[in-house]
């Protein structure tokens, strides 16, 4: 079997990306190893950039149909939060007592900033995402295969031949490119050799849906302990624990409930017995990252890429980034249009934000440490949270991704490399992963300025009060090129720049391959 494309892994990164890449152009196979969908606990929801990013596609009404079935549960723990918190606590820098809060660092939470048209976090397991996002992919006809187990591939300047087994036997595929998507212990980054360096876990933690005998024991909220720290009650039942006791001795032993209930008892403290399990995992606060995410014909993308303690939801999120940056570039690549190094961008641009979650929950982790010095240093923190202005807006982008920009020149428009801003009408421009040329300002010139790259490119004249005289935006959403008022005869110099340096050279001139 042939295809462009080959993806291992049928999570929501993969899924994402074959959707990117069918809606390019490009022919892809997904190759899942398991034959069902893995009913772990996971991801509670996705944030900001990601639900712009799948609303953008046409999915926002299928995905608030999806968060309405779990907001309630979240919603009636969450008002809690405003009974008194137990004081004890404040000398540790926790405060349950905060209201309405943005997120927390650490489980030190800040307050609520401004709201954005979009939700900040539109909370759904990551199963219901997947099931959201697999319902898609049947729509856009893209083969999903369940039970194939990829064993190794070999590459050479032509493609990729792809092996797996199944149930039934061998199933081998010749594809363009095969992308990693197969999570933290991936398969094809171990077999391709990437390297994965980092730092190795000081905790063992738990994530779980469980029924107790004597729930209330455990207080609501983020509670840090002399062992470690705890949250209970981000809906009903819901668990999130972690001791500072080194990894498990057998990470793939089966988690019991004696196992959970002893953790718990020893960082909460207090006698619980766990009577029932809906759902478990263990976790760790391991932290890796690949060196670069493309050696030859294989990438890797999401946890294949990157992994990190599940400390303010990132997981899932840089993922469906990771995505939505690679998904637009190979499809150019393999359509043989894209310009000399677009390809290589993918790791320039996303290796620095995984790099930064990496910083960020190992700093979580460092301030939960229940040493003198940790601790200490996490009372000045939430101190500062509490009194400086700015540090509530400048955690609350760091952990809801925002205030992403990549590096496109130190030259250009403010915008340049950001996320496109909220104007009404660019979202709806943007159902294809296509750029577009946005025109607010009536320009004549530009129609003009995109001759040659009109088979790449939409142009798409919007009315709004706004400064901006015209946008490029690229089809993840992030600018590649602005200007304010009106458009001059040197922007379109400028515009033509951006257009050949993301779409290579205009149509009837020689395009530079990868």
């Amino acid at each position: 079997m042939n295809c462009d494309v080959v993806i291992a892994g049928a999570g929501p990164v993969g899924l994402l990306l074959a959707a990117e890449l069918k809606l390019a152009g490009v022919s892809v196979i997904v190759l899942e190893r398991l034959t069902e969908l893995d009913m772990t606990i996971k991801a509670g929801g996705i944030r900001g950039n990601s639900t712009k990013l799948l609303a953008r596609r046409g999915l926002w009404p299928l995905l608030q149909a999806e968060a309405a079935k779990y907001s309630n549960g979240f919603a009636s723990v969450t008002s809690q939060r405003k009974d008194p918190a137990d004081r004890s606590m404040k000398r540790f820098g926790s405060d349950r007592s905060a209201g309405r809060f943005a997120g927390h660092f650490a489980g030190l939470l800040f307050p609520l900033s401004p709201k954005s048209p979009m939700p900040s976090n539109t909370p759904m397991p990551q199963q219901a995402l997947e099931q959201v996002l697999g319902a898609w992919l049947e729509e856009l006809d893209v083969t999903v295969l369940r039970g194939h187990e990829i064993t190794g591939f070999a590459q050479d300047q032509k493609g990729v031949d792809v092996y797996s087994v199944t149930a039934e036997g061998a199933f081998d595929v010749h594809a363009s490119y095969l992308v990693g998507c197969d999570g933290g212990r991936s398969t094809v980054r171990k077999l391709a050799g990437f390297d994965f360096p980092g730092t190795d876990p000081l905790t063992t933690g738990y994530q779980a849906i469980v029924s107790m005998d004597n729930p209330d024991l455990l207080p609501l909220g983020w509670n840090l302990t002399e062992t470690g720290l705890y949250h209970y009650g981000a809906k009903p039942g819901w668990l999130f624990f972690l001791e500072f006791c080194g990894p498990p001795p057998n990470r793939d032993a089966p988690l019991t409930t004696e196992e959970l209930e002893s953790s718990l008892r020893r960082v909460s403290g207090k006698d619980v017995t766990i009577t029932g399990i809906e759902a478990s995992t263990r976790f760790t606060d391991n932290a890796r990252q690949a060196a670069t995410y493309r050696m030859g014909r294989v990438l890797l993308a999401g946890d294949a890429a990157h992994i990190h303690p599940p400390l303010g939801g990132h997981g899932i999120n840089l993922g469906l980034e990771d995505a939505a940056n690679l998904g637009w570039k190979l499809a150019a690549v393999v359509q043989g249009w894209a310009p000399e190094g677009l390809l290589d961008s993918y790791t320039t641009e996303r290796h620095p934000v995984a790099a930064a979650v990496l910083t960020n929950t190992r700093a979580q982790i460092s301030i939960m440490r229940p040493d003198a010095h940790s601790r200490a240093m996490r009372e000045l923190f939430g101190e500062l949270i509490q009194t400086t202005p700015w540090m509530p807006v400048r955690l609350g982008n760091m952990m809801q991704g925002r205030g992403i920009r990549y590096e496109m020149g130190s030259d250009q428009h403010p915008l340049v490399g950001k996320p496109v801003p909220d104007i009404s009408g660019i979202d709806d421009a943007m159902r294809l992963p296509r750029p577009v040329l946005f025109d607010l300002s009536g320009s004549a010139g530009l129609r003009t300025a995109v001759d040659g790259w009109t088979d790449r490119v939409d142009v798409r004249a919007l009315t709004v009060l706004t400064n901006l005289g015209a946008l490029l935006v690229r089809p993840d959403g992030f600018v590649a090129w602005a200007v304010d008022g009106e458009v001059k005869a040197g922007d379109l110099i400028s515009l033509r720049e951006a257009l050949t340096r993301w779409l290579g050279e205009p149509k009837g001139q020689s395009l530079a391959s990868e």
